[in-house]
């Protein structure tokens, strides 16, 4: 798969962009676990125009996470081309175009997912915005504002010929949020449309190697793009890849994973404090695998998401790394 001057190789499976997620750590260590491309956080083209320093953090890029797409968010034509340009200028490899957010405060605003409500106007930003770089330039959206209105399959055409190189597809409609299934069915004929010549990246729902091959296999999409299923679990990219290849998911072992975890938090509190570091990880901790399914958990958890120290959250991981896990095990 090629997105531009950007080859992905075959069937490559991505890292979705998600707010107080990827940041340039966890998309670091996602790619260094098997991901073929990462995405920032979404980018607010008002706040990056306006230069809010939480903003323009958002896009520092390191060279061993790429290829990198830095996705902007907004609702005015002149502020997203703005935005565009400036993104332009810190190279990365391509700039993703967000018409997915469904969330209250993106897309309520008419940003994000709200875009679906005004067709014209979002077909006017994609082109305006395509005509204002010199990199490729892709889009991220649903199957339409609800289920009355799925107009993804018509859509998508348009938006190729506004110039985009790829488009991604969430098997959603904005009024069901993160709820219900995706439909995949929705993107296969998006994909299998003959006039459709950009690559199509399916996204929704793949949480585990064996629907990612599905995914692929049954649905025939150009890419896969992994999203809630990577938080605090950025090793599944690691699962997937080595399933796709040999027909059988490589786990890490339980140390490998609780190392993973630990330098997330690191990371995490190197980049800003100890305190709003480890604030920032316990979406990461409270999501992980590691910890579903222990028996009579629910006191350490609290501990756990509780801890406001490295030192402490970290004989609080050793505990169950060391003592709980085991014990566990010796049971079965």
């Amino acid at each position: 798969m090629r997105i531009g001057n950007v080859e992905l190789g075959p069937q490559p499976v991505m890292l979705a962009p998600m707010e107080d997620v990827t940041d340039h750590s966890f998309r670091l260590i996602c790619k260094e676990l098997g991901a073929d491309m990462v995405y920032t956080e979404f980018v607010s083209a008002d706040a990056l125009i306006r230069n809010i320093a939480a903003t323009t953090r958002k896009l520092h890029i390191d060279q061993k996470e790429r290829p990198t797409a830095i996705q902007i968010y907004g609702r005015d034509v002149d502020s997203m081309v703005e935005a565009a340009k400036i993104v332009e200028e810190v190279k990365p490899d391509i700039i993703d175009i967000n018409f997915g957010c469904p969330v209250k405060k993106v897309a309520g605003k008419g940003a994000g997912a709200g875009m679906l409500k005004d067709i014209p106007k979002l077909l006017e930003i994609t082109s305006s915005v395509v005509k204002a770089v010199n990199i490729p330039v892709t889009v991220k959206t649903r199957l339409g504002w609800d289920h009355e209105n799925k107009i993804i399959v018509d859509l998508a055409e348009q938006l190729q010929d506004c110039g985009i190189q790829a488009l991604t597809v969430h098997g959603r409609t904005r009024s069901q949020m993160y709820t219900g299934e995706a439909d995949w069915n929705m993107i296969a004929r998006v994909k299998a449309n003959p006039r459709l010549k950009i690559p199509v990246i399916g996204n929704g729902d793949i949480t585990t190697p064996e629907k990612l091959k599905q995914a692929f296999d049954l649905y025939g999409v150009d890419g896969v793009m992994v999203g809630r299923a990577s938080i605090g679990a950025p090793w599944i990219f690691h699962e997937m890849k080595t399933y796709l290849k040999d027909g059988k998911a490589a786990e890490l072992s339980i140390s490998q994973k609780f190392e993973i975890l630990r330098r997330q938090i690191i990371e995490s509190i190197d980049r800003i404090d100890e305190y709003r570091g480890i604030l920032h990880i316990r979406r990461h901790l409270a999501a992980s695998p590691l910890f579903k399914g222990i028996p009579h958990f629910r006191e350490t958890r609290i501990a756990m998401l509780r801890a406001d120290n490295y030192g402490e959250l970290d004989s609080i991981l050793q505990r169950i790394e060391t003592e709980i896990l085991p014990s566990i095990d010796a049971e079965k």
